[in-house]
């Protein structure tokens, strides 16, 4: 599936669009450059999953738990990682199996450890405001 968002005012409608395609997955790995927007689309990822707190970047604490009004929703950025025994010690697999969504950020970290089933988003900078992002499943 390709969306294209050309403002932060199509956000919310491409997420509904995302998580309707993801299904049952709850893996959810997000690609795209620094400053692409992978955590501002996770913000509004969340919002749509009832989540009223506040969603930032988890750089340097890896994972952020936050509630959502179907169970918690855990957020992940992988980039600082130096190799994947971070993420086996940190118990990334309590996470990654345990039903609920898992938001991956910087996921080719981490490549032998992602699940069989996810679905995996690409977001393609086209300019200042507009986005191009694709959407898989596996």
């Amino acid at each position: 599936m390709d969306l294209h968002t050309s403002s932060i005012a199509d956000l919310p409608a491409a997420a509904s669009s995302i998580l309707e395609f993801a299904g049952t997955n709850r893996i959810l790995l997000f690609y795209g450059d620094m400053g692409a927007g992978k955590t501002t689309l996770i913000k509004t990822l969340c919002r749509q999953l009832g989540v009223i707190d506040g969603v930032t970047s988890p750089t340097f604490s890896i994972v952020n738990e936050y509630a959502g009004t179907a169970g918690p929703v855990y957020h992940f950025d992988f980039y600082r990682l130096n190799n994947q025994t971070e993420a086996l010690d940190m118990g990334y697999e309590e996470y990654f199996y345990s039903g609920n969504y898992c938001f991956i950020e910087w996921p080719e970290k981490i490549a032998g450890l992602i699940p069989d089933q996810y679905t995996g988003i690409r977001i393609t900078v086209i300019d200042e405001g507009s986005r191009q992002i694709t959407v898989e499943n596996i």
